[in-house]
């Protein structure tokens, strides 16, 4: 499911449906149908609707991605379940459904097999938190039968820091709960709805990787797990270095100071005395002057840094042009084809939005 408008990655969203947002420089789904295919799952269906042709274009059929593709193009949103209802006329066997901002390696093969097992019609992964009160948990009994769904439970009330992670074995005939063509959800809709009728529906307990990608600090903090290695995932180009992968064609300059873990696209350049430093991520076509600094970034295709550029711990999306000596600091975000002149500062947490032209006296926008 990777219909929705992904509101809270914006300014990173607002050009780009956050299934095509890059991670390591591969789009999210990339990631997300190489991580199906291990698990022997290569027939996909993706529920689109916001900016759905950007996803269209380039995955086409699938067939180069060694998948099958078929889209269904919601106008207007049907909701979780609903989307899923819309496309029931091909889900006539057991299938998997995943909420398009998960990344995670919990085991799909095993999950499945508990499945079939215990003969569930529905069965939700469920992943620790150090927090469930800010989230919805899900208590089970022994056996991992859903007892109960308490949403936001309050201190002291908590019984389980097990929450929905947002991925789910479904038989074909759960579909006849859900209404077609109106909005529909499972999490207050079909699941509540199944418990209450006493159908077998099971949590499968995993504490494999989970992150929701649905911010820009948890999209920052989802790079920085996987070039440090607690995410088993391949990275493009070639290993220049520790933990350094640079694709063909980037244009390293004498004295450019590069130090893992990092990723850098297709034909960058990196000017004399300038220090990157992992891990960050560094897309296609970028420029970055000499004697600038990026550490602990993430920087979308096709942005210019000029000479004495800092960046630390911070977004910057594509098409951004940053003056010389200008300072990004901590936890900032920049949205597409921003423009910022010489001699600025971005101070710490500010957002800006796409087409912005930042250039003192005129403040950021937060």
């Amino acid at each position: 499911m990777v219909g929705g408008e992904g509101t809270r990655l914006r300014p990173l969203t607002f050009n780009t449906p956050k299934s095509m947002v890059p991670i390591a420089n591969r789009p999210f789904l990339e990631h997300m149908t190489e991580y199906l295919k291990r698990h022997g799952i290569d027939d996909i269906i993706l529920t689109l609707c916001y900016l759905p042709d950007r996803t269209q274009r380039y995955f086409g059929d699938g067939n180069s991605f060694g998948i099958k593709l078929t889209y269904a193009v919601e106008d207007p949103p049907l909701g979780t379940a609903g989307a899923v209802k819309n496309v029931a006329e091909h889900l006539d066997e057991t299938f998997f459904v995943f909420n398009g901002d998960i990344f995670t390696d919990i085991d799909l093969t095993a999950m499945m097999e508990f499945h079939r097992q215990r003969e569930s019609k529905a069965t939700i992964a469920l992943t620790p938190v150090e927090n469930p009160t800010i989230y919805g948990v899900v208590e089970t009994n022994n056996e991992g039968r859903v007892e109960r769904f308490i949403e936001k439970p309050r201190r002291g009330t908590v019984t389980t820091n097990m929450i929905n992670a947002g991925a789910y074995i479904l038989a074909p005939e759960v579909l006849n709960h859900i209404p077609k063509g109106l909005s529909f959800t499972f999490e207050q809709g079909l699941f509540p709805l199944l418990l209450e009728r006493g159908d077998p529906m099971y949590g499968y307990q995993s504490y494999a990787y989970w992150i929701d990608i649905g911010t820009p600090e948890k999209y920052l903090k989802l790079h920085h797990d996987l070039l440090m290695g607690r995410i088993n995932r391949r990275f493009p180009g070639e290993h220049a270095g520790e933990g350094i992968w640079v694709e063909e064609g980037s244009d390293i300059q004498p004295q450019a100071e590069l130090e893992g873990p990092l990723v850098m696209g297709r034909n960058c350049v990196i000017g004399s005395r300038a220090r990157v430093k992992g891990p960050s991520a560094i897309g296609q076509g970028c420029r970055v002057g000499a004697d600038s600094l990026i550490e602990g970034s993430v920087v979308w295709q096709n942005t210019h840094l000029g000479q004495g550029v800092s960046l630390k711990n911070c977004v910057i999306a594509e098409n951004v042009v940053i003056g010389e000596r200008t300072q990004v600091e901590e936890g900032c975000v920049l949205g597409s084809s921003v423009i910022v002149g010489s001699d600025q500062r971005i101070v710490q947490g500010t957002k800006v939005w796409p087409d912005e032209i930042h250039s003192y006296p005129k403040p950021t926008r937060r």
